[in-house]
């Protein structure tokens, strides 16, 4: 459509007549970014580094915590930031996300490795900091809730000094852990054998996809995920093949 009101523009210099079409006449989308799909040796430099490098206790606490959180559970950063102590349900080992993207509530159950971490923030948050100002579950220096340009900026300091993603197609990105939660979760339901087209639904409610085509696409995000599913697929057109 850009081209087509180029050469309208251009036209219409020549035959008053010419109809241009209009800025906003079709949906545009942003262009797609590759995902990087971090390793677990990228994740755990990234906590080690957190812990080693970060002076404050209570600060290199929080920033091991919150990314750890990230790639355990593919929250988005947003929902990651916004949780208040009130979220964490210890007994069910269940977080609850309120309102986030489209307006959408849900619950998240987490590994109870993972409530174990979180559980040791919380422990180390209330004794360095007993008087918080706001409800947060992850809490910055002065007291509040933290900051998403400040976490943008701690984030990327850690990549940097880490070497993470040099070379990389795309820069590493907070949104990424939840790419690489996605497309490991894929993937090991593909070399577990389990029906990936019945299961993709419960992924896309945990995430919190408007729906289930929003997961699909990250069949495409990695080339070892979308070999699986070429291959399954391969598997399955064999099978269904008439036999002579």
């Amino acid at each position: 459509m850009t081209a087509a009101r180029g050469f309208a523009r251009y036209l219409s210099g020549i035959d008053a007549g010419t109809e241009v079409p209009p800025l906003g006449l079709m949906p545009r989308r942003a262009p797609w970014c590759q995902p990087f799909i971090y390793s677990s040796a990228d994740i755990g430099a990234l906590l080690e580094l957190a812990g080693r490098t970060i002076v404050s206790l209570l600060r290199a606490a929080t920033y091991q915590t919150l990314i750890g959180l990230l790639a355990a559970s593919g929250l988005r950063i947003g929902e990651a930031i916004k949780l208040d102590r009130r979220d964490v349900d210890w007994v069910q080992g269940v977080l609850l996300i309120r309102e986030s993207k489209f307006g959408k509530s849900r619950l998240v159950p987490l590994h109870p490795s993972s409530m174990t971490a979180l559980e040791g923030y919380a422990q180390l948050r209330d004794q360095l900091q007993p008087r918080p100002g706001e409800p947060a579950f992850f809490v910055s220096l002065n007291r509040k809730r933290l900051l998403y340009a400040v976490v943008q900026l701690t984030f990327r300091q850690l990549i940097n000094n880490a070497g993470i993603g040099a070379g990389a197609p795309s820069t590493p990105r907070l949104h990424d852990f939840r790419h690489t939660f996605a497309v490991r979760t894929l993937l090991s339901w593909y070399r577990a054998g389990e029906d990936v087209q019945s299961k993709i639904p419960s992924l896309s409610t945990y995430l919190g996809h408007r729906e289930p085509a929003s997961t699909y696409w990250y069949l495409s995000a990695a080339p070892e995920l979308l070999a699986l599913a070429a291959a399954r697929q391969d598997t399955a057109w064999s099978a269904a093949r008439p036999r002579r």
